[in-house]
C-alpha cells in the first residue's frame, strides 16, 4: 500500500514554479556593519529601502543629532511597568480609561476598559506633548500626547519620547517616510517584533535650524490644538443630544428582567417580537428601553432608512483586491483605521482592475458615515474632506445622508452610547459578527422635537468634522516642509 502511494507520487506531473524576482530585495553587507548593528544577523535591519534613508540623512545638508541622548532630541524614552491589570467598572469612583498602543492613534480615543487611578498604575500615564511610538505587533506607529490622550492611561507598548526641544519637530520626522525606515530598521524579534528605547537612540534627525524646527514644530502643535477643539464640539453634540431626549447614562437605565438576583440576565418575548430572530442577543431588554425612551421625549422615531435620514444605504460586495503601489491607485482604508485622522498602514487600490466597484460601490464622499459591519460592529466616523474620493473596504457600510442639515447629526447619534446598542443587537454571525445594510436601514433614530437644537447638534458634528480637516492639512504640511527644506534639500 505504502509503495502503491510512493509510485503514485513519483509519476506525479512535476509542477513547475517561478518565483518572480520583482519583489525581492537585496544588498550586500559588509562584517564590520554587522558587527556595528550589534551583530544583528535580519534582513529587515539592512533592508534596502533603510539604507537609502540612513544615505539620505547622512547625506543632508544639515548635521544630524541621535534622537536618544545627552546630545539628543529626546532626554527621557521609557515605557510603563508590565502589570496585572485589574480593569474596573466606567462609573467607578476614581476610574481613568485605558487604552493599547492602537487606540492611541485614534483622533479621539473611547476606552472600553478602565482602571484605578493610583499609584500602581501611575506609570501608565502620559505627559503633555510627549510623543509615542507603538514597541512591539505593528511597530513605529507615532502620535502626539495632547489635551486628549493625557486624560488616559496608555499601555505599557508604547514608548514614551520626552523631549528636550521641538516635540512637534521629532513627531513629524518619525512619522516621515524616512523617519518609518530607519524604526523599522531597528526591529527585532521572530514571532513578536518588537523594539526598545535603546534601539531608538542612535537614530540620526537632522539638527535644522531653529527658524524651520519651530516652523514645524508650531504645524503640528496647531493641528493636534484642532484635535482637541474638534473632539470638544463632538462633546457638546453629544451633551445636547442626551439633555434633549432626556437620556440617563447607559448603566443606569432600568431593563425589564425575569429575576434580576440572577447572574445571568433573563427576560421573556413574544412570539409575535421575534421577527424570526431566536438569538438573545437581538432581543436584549436594554434596546427597547431606549426606545421608550426616546418615544417619549423626540417628535418622532423613525430609522436610518427614512429617505429624510439617507438617500442610501451602500454594502460593498466582497471581491478580489489587487493592490499597487503609492501614486497608481486610489487610497483603501479599513475599518480598523476608521478612527485615524491619516490612517496608518494605507494600502492602495488599482484603478484598472477596480474602477467600476469603486465609483459605485467603494468610494468615500464628505458627510457620510460610515458604520462597522464585520468583526468588530458598531464604530461609527464621519467621513471628513480629508478622505474624499478614498475608498474603504467591503466591511464599513456607507450611509450616504438625505442632505446637509442631518449629515452631522445621524454621525452624532449613531456614534453614541445609546446609538451603538441600536447598531450592535442587529449583529449575528456564529464566528464572525455580521450586519447588513438592511439591519442599518433599521436602526432606529429620533428626531427632535425642537429642530433648532438638532440642527446645533448637526451644526457642531460638521464643525468638528472641518477643524480635523483643518488639522490634517496643517499635519501634511509640516510634512512636505520637513521633505522639502531639511531631508531632500540641496
Amino acid at each position: 500500500m505504502v509503495d502503491n502511494l510512493a509510485r503514485k507520487l513519483d509519476d506525479a506531473p512535476k509542477v513547475e514554479i517561478e518565483i518572480s524576482e520583482a519583489p525581492v530585495k537585496w544588498c550586500s553587507v559588509s562584517l564590520a556593519e554587522m558587527v556595528e548593528r550589534g551583530k544583528r544577523l535580519e534582513a529587515s535591519v539592512f533592508d534596502v529601502e533603510a539604507r537609502q534613508a540612513f544615505d539620505i540623512i547622512h547625506h543632508s545638508v544639515f548635521d544630524t543629532k541621535p534622537l536618544i541622548g545627552d546630545d539628543g532630541f529626546v532626554s527621557n524614552a521609557h515605557y510603563g511597568n508590565r502589570l496585572k491589570r485589574r480593569y474596573v467598572s466606567k462609573c467607578d469612583n476614581n476610574a481613568i480609561g485605558f487604552i493599547g498602543s492602537s487606540e492611541m492613534l485614534d483622533v479621539y480615543p473611547h476606552p472600553v476598559k478602565y482602571m484605578i487611578d493610583d499609584d500602581n498604575n501611575k506609570c501608565l500615564k502620559v505627559k503633555r506633548n510627549t510623543v509615542l511610538i507603538s514597541r512591539s505587533g505593528t511597530i513605529g506607529n507615532v502620535t502626539f500626547v495632547s489635551k486628549t490622550l493625557e486624560k488616559l492611561l496608555v499601555s505599557e507598548h508604547a514608548i514614551r519620547l520626552e523631549c528636550v526641544e521641538s516635540p512637534g519637530y521629532v513627531y513629524c520626522y518619525l512619522k516621515s517616510r524616512v523617519g518609518q525606515k530607519l524604526i523599522q530598521s531597528k526591529v527585532y524579534g521572530a514571532v513578536v517584533s518588537q523594539i526598545e528605547p535603546e534601539h531608538l537612540a542612535d537614530i540620526p534627525v537632522p539638527n535644522a535650524p531653529n527658524e524651520i524646527k519651530s516652523k514645524i514644530n508650531d504645524l503640528i502643535m496647531q493641528s493636534y490644538d484642532l484635535r482637541d477643539e474638534s473632539n470638544a464640539l463632538i462633546d457638546q453634540a453629544q451633551a445636547l443630544l442626551v439633555k434633549e431626549l432626556n437620556l440617563p447614562p447607559i448603566s443606569e437605565i432600568k431593563v425589564d428582567t425575569l429575576d434580576e438576583s440572577k447572574s445571568v440576565q433573563t427576560f421573556n418575548i413574544k412570539l409575535s417580537e421575534m421577527a424570526g430572530r431566536a438569538d438573545a442577543s437581538y432581543h436584549v431588554p436594554i434596546v427597547d428601553a431606549i426606545v421608550d425612551i426616546l418615544k417619549k421625549n423626540a417628535a418622532e422615531v423613525t430609522t436610518v432608512g427614512d429617505k429624510r435620514i439617507s438617500s442610501d444605504i451602500i454594502l460593498p460586495g466582497r471581491f478580489k483586491r489587487v493592490y499597487v503601489e503609492e501614486g497608481y491607485g486610489r487610497v483603501f482604508i479599513g475599518g480598523k483605521q476608521l478612527y485615524e485622522l491619516d490612517p496608518t498602514n494605507k494600502k492602495y487600490l488599482s484603478l484598472v482592475h477596480h474602477g467600476e466597484r469603486i465609483a459605485k460601490q467603494l468610494e468615500l464622499h464628505e458627510k457620510m458615515t460610515l458604520i462597522t459591519c464585520s468583526g468588530t460592529i458598531g464604530k461609527v466616523t464621519l467621513v471628513g474632506k480629508q478622505w474624499e474620493n478614498w475608498t474603504a473596504n467591503q466591511h464599513i457600510i456607507r450611509v450616504v445622508p438625505a442632505n446637509n442639515d442631518v449629515a452631522g447629526y445621524i454621525s452624532t447619534f449613531l456614534s453614541s452610547d445609546y446609538g451603538y446598542e441600536l447598531i450592535k443587537h442587529f449583529t449575528y454571525g456564529a464566528v464572525v459578527d455580521e450586519i447588513d445594510d438592511n439591519h442599518v436601514r433599521q436602526i432606529q433614530i429620533p428626531i427632535l422635537k425642537n429642530q433648532d437644537i438638532q440642527k446645533q447638534i448637526n451644526d457642531l458634528a460638521l464643525q468638528a468634522n472641518e477643524k480635523r480637516y483643518k488639522a490634517f492639512l496643517l499635519e501634511q504640511k509640516a510634512l512636505k516642509i520637513l521633505d522639502d527644506d531639511i531631508i531632500y534639500a540641496k
